[in-house]
């Protein structure tokens, strides 16, 4: 989906392909949309109900924004407890920190009794302040995170002997694992209790009735009485849910460290965008290495066009308080699609059938948020109530982050302005092979890509999602919508919604 030299580390491992397309129609008890973290998790807890299931992904097992994500298994909130505790009370940071915690030892369930070869290992993990921040935020986070029922202590510095980060807040047991390893295993078990998964099959429609229709390109279906979107963010609707929530690029790095030359922990700091650290050992052909992996830097998706500069800051920062760090290996972006409060949308589609259901909003906590999703949404379908219900309910409305919620849509709102600018360049003869631009056209926006023969490709500028104005993405090799982060490849394919069709290709005449 982006080009090879941004492929992250965990895209070594071949992915899972299941069946390949949908060759005929098919019924179901469960539909699921997306085979990430979410729909896997989704579809293996509703096998264990004996419930049957097909997955439907646009690629391959664990080919979008799971394999993009740094692999931290934690229940210490992004956004913090002493935020949520102020938005939404202090029983929904004990609920958020069950139903995380609960995620991490579904996970290590699932490893033991399925005996999967992923990495997954308990870790403690460490909060700390940049030099020039005072220790009260720390102090309040320690208040909420103890009031949320967490073990958390205040120690004088993290375990890493090459810089001082001073007092920071250590919490026990979290953990971290390999993403793709571990859905691959998923995607197996799933396939074993019967459950099919269907690989590059798009969901081009979902049709609402009894039962519902799930309709692919080559008008083959899926009909099923309950339908899952699980796509990381909604291709359903157009509204509900994408003002509640802004789609970030995060950028990440992994460098060659000496073994053991860096301490086993999961490392946060508190600036705006925070840093997050992990260590990775893995084989490769020329034999065991170990990773030091390095994230940040986040932006608005499509609203800036500076990743080199964003994966070189990341580079600085770390050499600075790595020393033993060599080469980087490889650098890649995700795509974070952050919440009001923090908290991922999880349950019934507002406005829509009560049979349809999404998870989204991962709030740069995907793989956690994406675990409960599997157990919420599996209690919702065979009749059970979940204590989590409310607290991830994505009819919620904003509570108190009015103030957020204006700003965020605001600068969605400044994505429409591109349909009267100029265009990146005057014409598409100053597209360079393997790069592309938008160039204004009289009254059109054209989205306008030079492939490596020089052939140029000509697509709308227009995101077909709600009709905000793409924008190139060198670092990624991709046209990025700013209004609400849809995402299409270098020959206007969508590989990532809202939007749920390619970019309209340019008619000569």
């Amino acid at each position: 989906m982006t080009q090879p030299d941004h492929a992250s580390c965990w895209q070594q491992v071949p992915h899972h392909l299941g069946e390949t397309g949908l060759t005929s129609d098919a019924e179901a008890d469960v539909c699921v949309i997306g085979a990430g973290i979410a729909g896997l998790s989704t579809a293996w807890q509703l096998t264990l109900e004996n419930r049957s299931v097909i997955v439907l992904d646009d690629g391959p097992v664990g080919g979008g924004q799971s394999e993009r994500t740094s692999a931290h298994l934690s229940c210490v909130l992004d956004d913090r407890y002493s935020e949520l505790a102020m938005r939404r009370g202090e029983e929904a940071c004990r609920l958020a920190a069950e139903s995380h915690s609960a995620a991490i030892a579904r996970i290590e369930a699932n490893v033991r009794e399925l005996e999967l070869w992923c990495n997954f290992q308990r870790v403690d993990g460490y909060l700390f302040n940049p030099p020039d921040l005072s220790w009260d935020n720390l102090d309040a986070e320690l208040v909420a995170a103890r009031q949320a029922g967490l073990v958390v202590e205040r120690v004088p510095r993290a375990p890493i002997e090459s810089f001082f980060t001073g007092p920071c807040l250590k919490f026990q047991n979290q953990a971290q694992f390999h993403p793709l390893k571990y859905l691959n295993g998923l995607a197996t078990a799933i396939q074993k209790r019967g459950g099919r998964i269907v690989s590059h099959c798009h969901a081009e429609a979902i049709h609402a009735g009894k039962p519902h229709r799930v309709v692919t390109p080559s008008g083959t279906e899926v009909r099923a009485r309950s339908v899952v979107v699980a796509t990381n963010v909604p291709v359903n609707d157009r509204f509900a849910i994408h003002t509640k929530q802004a789609a970030y690029m995060t950028y990440v790095i992994a460098l060659l460290v000496p073994r053991l030359s860096v301490a086993r922990a999961l490392l946060w700091d508190t600036l705006d965008p925070y840093h997050y650290v992990r260590i990775e050992d893995r084989s490769s052909p020329q034999g065991d290495e170990t990773l030091l992996i390095v994230g940040g830097e986040d932006e608005r998706t499509g609203q800036h066009d500076d990743a080199e500069a964003r994966w070189g800051r990341l580079e600085a920062w770390t050499r600075q308080r790595f020393p033993a760090a060599q080469e980087v290996k490889y650098r890649w972006a995700g795509q974070v699609m952050e919440t009001l409060d923090g908290l991922a949308y999880i349950g019934r589609n507002p406005g829509d059938d009560p049979e349809i259901y999404v998870a989204t909003g991962d709030s740069g906590m995907g793989l956690t948020h994406g675990t409960v999703a599997g157990m919420l949404i599996t209690d919702l379908i065979v009749g059970r109530d979940s204590p989590w219900r409310e607290l991830y309910d994505p009819a919620r409305k904003p509570v108190g982050g009015a103030s957020d919620f204006i700003k965020e849509n605001i600068s969605t709102a400044q994505g429409y302005a591109a349909w009267v600018t100029p265009g990146d360049v005057k014409s598409v003869d100053e597209i360079p092979p393997g790069q592309g631009a938008i160039v204004r056209r009289g009254l059109h926006k054209i989205a306008a890509y030079r492939d490596q023969a020089g052939l140029v490709h000509e697509y709308t500028a227009v995101c077909p999602h709600l009709g905000c104005i793409v924008q190139w993405n060198h670092g990624e090799g991709t046209f990025d919508c700013p209004c609400h982060g849809s995402r299409f490849n270098q020959h206007g394919e969508v590989i990532n919604g809202p939007a749920n069709v390619n970019l309209e290709p340019v008619k000569h005449t």
